[in-house]
């Protein structure tokens, strides 16, 4: 079948892109992905999302969008796209074993926060564990936290919360940063900020929530105990970009390449939220992106498919 617009990817971006799409007479399919819904899916309380005055979980939040995308109906496919040609017009999208035509593509795939591997971990995200201070520091200030990284995300998560906790700890598995000198002089001058060098978090701790970590240093060995009340993860994020290699311009983090807002380097290709902004991450933004996606689209449908 022949879609007017394919949005590959669900969140703020992807549910946002398929209102408009759909309001502007689109047909419109929705490939969501076989686990819809983005970053906002491991975080509980957001307060920053504009409409929400006294918060809404990430989860819900979410379903309410996905609703009012549906509303709209456009067809919707709750599966993973395995392949895409943006060779030639009309795209191909591939999901579960058939392909689909699209005269247009609107990527809003994301990123996935990376993560240390542990158990505890997951045990408790939402509860202590956090992979955005912007998101989440609120909820922990006058408090201790903990910061696990040395790049420039870690310093800039580091920097953010200081203006809202108690105190900060990072810790870092080598002896110097990786962050940029300006990110790193900013943190080494804040009084709110410590360090804790050549150290990796083996455990969080905690029974409801979190109250602590053991952690390991790499060059000794010994193993000790800090309190906190959070540990926020910044170790930097992946685009979930790797079926658009070699179809799209990516950078050296593999982030799709846009110019004039959303358009891609091939016309007609799209791209909206977190899987080309790595500056904002935020949902309200990624929400932006997928409107301004969708009115491109439109655009573009209009320029070259007029009847």
């Amino acid at each position: 079948m022949l879609y007017d617009i394919i949005i590959i990817g669900s969140g703020s971006a992807g549910y946002t892109a398929a209102v408009y799409a759909r309001r502007a007479g689109r047909k419109t399919l929705l490939v969501a992905g076989s686990i819809s819904g983005g970053q906002l899916m491991l975080t509980s309380d957001v307060e920053n999302f504009p409409g929400f005055p006294d918060a809404v979980l990430g989860p819900e939040l979410m379903e309410r969008l996905r609703k009012q995308a549906e509303k709209f109906e456009p067809d919707v496919l709750y599966d993973d796209a395995s392949r895409v040609d943006f060779r030639a017009r009309p795209f191909e999208v591939s999901v579960g074993g058939k392909t689909h035509q699209g005269k247009t593509i609107i990527i809003a795939t994301g990123a996935s926060a990376k993560w240390l591997s542990i158990p505890s971990e997951r045990k408790f995200l939402g509860k202590g564990v956090s992979s955005c201070a912007t998101c989440d520091g609120y909820f922990f200030r006058d408090k201790e936290v903990l910061v696990v990284g040395g790049g420039d995300t870690a310093m800039e998560e580091a920097t953010f919360l200081a203006n809202v906790v108690r105190k900060v700890t990072v810790v870092h598995r080598r002896d110097k940063l990786r962050a940029s000198q300006i990110l790193q002089d900013r943190a080494f001058k804040n009084p709110k900020i410590s360090f804790v060098w050549d150290s990796m978090v083996e455990e969080i701790i905690g029974t409801d929530k979190v109250t602590g970590v053991r952690i390991r240093n790499r060059k000794t060995g010994e193993e000790t105990a800090l309190g906190t009340d959070g540990v926020f993860v910044a170790i930097g994020y992946e685009p979930n970009t790797s079926i658009f290699k070699g179809q799209l311009d990516l950078d050296e983090r593999g982030y799709v390449i846009t110019k004039d807002e959303t358009q891609t380097g091939v016309p007609g290709v799209f791209a909206a939220g977190d899987v080309r902004d790595f500056k904002y991450r935020q949902a309200v933004t990624a929400a932006a992106d997928g409107c301004k996606a969708a009115m491109d689209a439109d655009r573009f449908l209009s320029e070259h498919y007029s009847e």
